[in-house]
């Protein structure tokens, strides 16, 4: 049961007491700081915070000195009795939600906690002078007071979560900050208490953020050579930059750690690319950590299967569930027939079909507006409609099978893919892209199911359909040209699980899909 506190000394006679009830070194207490108005983002801190200590303690304070004048805090959200329900949902053991007064805010004369000049007088720091040294001040001050084992703060406030391990590592502090993911909406949105200040306009425009973030990541992997800082900024400066709604206050590439600007990109650099914008009276942040360091992959998900066989909608869906990335391949080879097709060249010439491909910028992108396609970009080009024409779907079996084009895509989604947290579909991905992934799954379903599927998904999209016993007949025939082609031919890898989805609901399929992920992660 949870327990509400606003006094410091009642908290500490609470804990002082679940400690007497253990033996001597088997207490562990994680702290959750916030400032209420809860989300799922801080519901995935207190989760990490509840499998790893004896009690949760999550603090609920708005706190004053880290907003200057003109700011929210006023009106900043204020939900302690939701706040108390969602904690006790989440087993959180005691809440510590004090006043000003309590915490030794009561007058100017506060003693104050004072980062170092360097991290706190860059990105946000610039326009919220004396925000970090107000954050750094009641952090010491909730350490203090719980004095917990671990601490743990979200990634999306990567200035914060930076001066505050340094913070504890300059004053010897007995606590260990533990920095995790950034939750994300299917949309890319980071989660936050702010977000409630957006409309469901806003909410579409806010997601851009996320996606210049993805496109300056693309941009960072798929260097043949390591990038220059600029190539990377100016990637997403420009991406934003056609979307004047969006006030950018700074975009800037930093030491994760320490926080200063990089000026040269090394391969043993740990970057954060961080953004600050408004839209409207809203201010946004958002950060992604680029490094090409070594470090243990995510799980990979990879998802084969014949033409029509619900592959892309159910992968979108099994990414949104496990807040992992989806790439979209068929997309990519979609992308290379439609720029083939353009030019007016011959399929079959397969030396000018490479020097097409070897010169195409191939984007993908989660759409902002939630049930919509991923967004595709070639060359910059929006291009997400154009390559589901009837024209590129009859010839794009041609060019997959094309081994030059094959190698170059597949070298892009290994670096897209390298890190792992991915959810891959389309024909080969389980036994030549990623033979080494954590999950197999062959999709798959009867050709007369999959014709009546095309031609639902044509006619929604009010194009002209072919009759259903036309459609068949072109399903069949890819099938057959997929699964004879001499380079990376359709195949069911023999590790993977079959799924049929004749008769099964999307639902079910990601059900299924996602029991199977579940059940490997736990024994990794």
């Amino acid at each position: 049961m949870t327990q509400l506190f606003t006094t410091i000394a009642s908290l500490r006679n609470y804990l002082n007491a679940q400690k007497l009830k253990q033996p001597l070194g088997q207490v562990s207490v994680g702290l959750v700081p916030t400032m209420g108005a809860l989300h799922i983002g801080h519901l995935s801190l207190i989760d990490r915070a509840r499998t790893e200590n004896s009690y949760v303690v999550v603090s609920i304070f708005v706190n004053p000195l880290q907003f200057g004048a003109g700011e929210d805090f006023d009106k900043y959200p204020r939900t302690l009795d939701k706040d108390f329900q969602i904690c006790e949902t989440a087993g959180v053991d005691a809440i510590f939600a004090p006043s000003a007064m309590e915490m030794g805010i009561g007058s100017d004369l506060v003693t104050q906690v004072i980062p170092p000049p360097e991290m706190v007088d860059i990105l946000c720091g610039r326009s919220r002078v004396g925000h970090f040294q107000g954050v750094a001040t009641i952090v010491t001050k909730l350490l203090n007071v719980v004095q917990p084992n671990r601490a743990y703060f979200g990634s999306k406030d990567g200035q914060q979560l930076a001066i505050i391990q340094r913070l504890v590592n300059d004053l010897l502090l007995p606590v260990e900050i533990v920095g995790c993911p950034t939750i994300r909406e299917p949309s890319g949105l980071a989660y936050s208490s702010r977000n409630q200040y957006l409309s469901d306009g806003d909410r579409i425009l806010a997601a851009h953020i996320y996606q210049s973030l993805q496109q300056a990541k693309q941009q960072f992997f798929l260097c043949a050579e390591l990038c220059s800082p600029s190539q990377i900024l100016d990637i997403a400066r420009n991406y934003l930059a056609k979307l004047p709604a969006i006030n950018v206050e700074y975009i800037e590439l930093v030491d994760a750690k320490t926080l200063k600007p990089c000026n040269q990109i090394t391969s043993e650099a740990e970057l954060m690319l961080a953004i600050a914008a408004r839209i409207g009276n809203t201010r946004l942040i958002d950060n992604i950590l680029l490094s090409h360091t070594i470090t243990p992959r995510k799980p990979i998900i990879a998802i084969d299967g014949p033409a029509g066989a619900g592959k892309s909608t159910v992968t979108k869906r099994v990414a949104n569930k496990l807040g992992l990335l989806f790439l979209d391949t068929g997309a990519m080879y979609r992308s290379v027939t439609l720029a083939v097709l353009r030019e007016g060249i011959d399929l079959r010439d397969q030396d000018k079909v490479k020097e097409i491909a070897t010169n195409l910028k191939i984007q993908l992108f989660a759409n902002p507006i939630s049930g919509q396609p991923m967004q595709v970009l070639l060359n910059g080009e929006d291009v997400t409609s154009e390559i589901r024409m009837p024209e590129v779907t009859a010839n794009v079996s041609a060019i997959a099978a094309q081994a030059p084009v094959r190698e170059i895509l597949v070298k892009q989604q290994q670096l897209i893919g390298q890190s792992g947290g991915v959810v891959m579909e389309g024909r080969d991905i389980g036994t030549h892209v990623f033979p080494d992934a954590e999950v197999k799954v062959f999709l798959t379903a009867s050709a007369g199911e999959r014709a009546q599927r095309r031609h639902a998904d044509l006619v929604a999209q009010g194009q002209v359909a072919p009759d259903l016993t036309t459609l068949e007949h072109e399903i069949q025939e890819r099938d057959r040209k997929d699964s004879t082609r001499d380079h990376a031919p359709l195949i069911r890898a023999e590790d993977a699980t079959l799924v049929n989805t004749d008769g099964l609901t999307i639902e079910e399929v990601v059900a299924t899909i996602v029991n199977l992920f579940e059940a490997k992660v736990q024994n990794l």
